[in-house]
């Protein structure tokens, strides 16, 4: 992405418009991000900012729910939405033409969903089966779980989908006031990709979004969570598979180790080339699954190892990831894995960025996490900066077997 693409306005009451021109492209993906998720909930709010995130596609003042779902899709263009622990978002894509009425559903079901009692009594059966989705789902189950032992009571730790018992007693009126909370302009960040002028998509916006009140942010989080380390539990569930997840709490998403760790995670577990896969898998047959993972959230993040086995089999595969997450902890990586690894993630990168949903996805995290625009030439400088020691010091901190908390879903031993 170059410099002379990408434009930044903001708007009266601080909302934030974001753009990337592809004129070679014949359509035009744009996203409504609000700073406000899971994290931000009270403990009696537990699944909330989710239910906002269904109740929005229900219907609004000027559309109904079916008008909601015929906006696009009779000109070919799709809406998504997902709810995050620190913000939530709406987006659509559509050809270039029909990008103003893209902005216009989002910003019109953003701002003044109707929120009904009634349409909330089925969405939370909805939401309902979603979870338990999640319960039937074992490799999905896991990381809720070692989130939740992670991370204790900080928001970090509780899932974002809520649980049974706060869903179960949501009212519309819990919902209303999450949106009015958090749904205000200084929170708003407008983005779009595509076959769009930056002059353009700032006039949609501002008659888009006229009348929405200034608002403030949310609530501060708490500071970095504690993390639970050195533990190891053990979730009985009757599955074929069990499932196993050693990770730990790391640093959130502004520190410039995220480079070095991004690195060695991929050099540990990104791929079929990484020690864990050629290991564990092709070495020793143990597991069909086996992955290094991170996440960043902004004050703080987690990254670990997991991998789904035969029972009879997971004290093996266990034993074996500790052997390997040991092993790079004390050495960290060679030279040529270092240098392997840096290929990789900058071609994953590019590949990626080839979808315009990539890049809107890309060129709004920078408002999210309040960090400066980074052109696709200044990112490769950071990653191509890492140093094996930098590497080494991360490993050395963050991967060491002893700092994990072992989590296991399965059957009992």
């Amino acid at each position: 992405m170059s410099a002379d693409r990408f434009a930044c306005t903001e708007l009266d009451g601080g909302l934030l418009v974001l753009s990337e021109e592809l004129p070679e492209l014949r359509s035009v993906s744009v996203g409504v991000w609000v700073r406000s998720g899971s994290a931000h909930e009270a403990p009696s709010e537990l699944g909330a900012s989710h239910l906002v995130e269904h109740m929005v596609f229900k219907g609004t003042r000027r559309r109904s729910a079916r008008e909601i779902a015929l906006s696009l899709e009779r000109y070919g263009g799709a809406l998504d939405a997902y709810t995050s622990r620190e913000h939530t978002s709406y987006q659509a894509r559509v050809l270039a033409e029909h990008g103003e009425l893209a902005l216009d559903v989002l910003a019109d079901m953003v701002s003044s969903p109707l929120l009904r009692e009634e349409d909330l009594a089925l969405e939370r059966e909805v939401v309902l089966e979603e979870i338990s989705t999640v319960e039937d789902t074992p490799d999905d189950l896991i990381f809720d779980l070692h989130a939740e032992a992670l991370w204790g009571d900080h928001p970090y730790g509780t899932p974002i989908l809520g649980r049974r018992e706060t869903v179960a007693r949501l009212g519309a009126e819990d919902l209303r006031r999450v949106h009015r909370r958090g749904y205000g302009r200084a929170n708003l960040i407008v983005a779009a990709v595509g076959n769009i002028r930056h002059e353009t998509l700032v006039d949609w916006v501002e008659a888009a979004f006229v009348g929405v009140a200034d608002g403030g942010r949310p609530s501060p989080l708490p500071g970095p969570p504690r993390t639970l380390v050195g533990d190891t539990l053990h979730v009985t569930r009757p599955t074929a598979q069990t499932h196993l997840v050693l990770g730990t709490g790391i640093f959130g998403h502004r520190d410039p180790r995220r480079y070095a760790l991004v690195l060695l995670s991929n050099a540990l577990g990104g791929a079929m080339s990484s020690r864990l896969f050629q290991r564990v898998r092709e070495e020793l047959g143990l597991a069909y699954t086996v992955f290094s993972f991170q996440s960043f959230c902004a004050e703080a993040g987690v990254a670990g190892v997991y991998v789904g086995t035969r029972p009879e089999w997971a004290d093996h595969a266990e034993s074996v990831l500790r052997e390997e997450l040991a092993l790079v902890a004390r050495d960290g990586l060679s030279a040529a894995e270092l240098e392997d690894a840096k290929g990789q993630v900058k071609g994953q990168l590019l590949l990626s960025l080839e979808s315009s949903g990539a890049r809107l996805q890309r060129l709004a995290g920078f408002a999210l996490f309040d960090e400066p625009f980074l052109t696709l030439d200044e990112l490769a400088a950071r990653v191509d900066a890492v140093t094996l020691d930098e590497v080494a010091g991360v490993a050395a901190e963050y991967f060491d077997p002893g700092r994990q908390l072992a989590l296991r879903l399965g059957p009992d031993r």
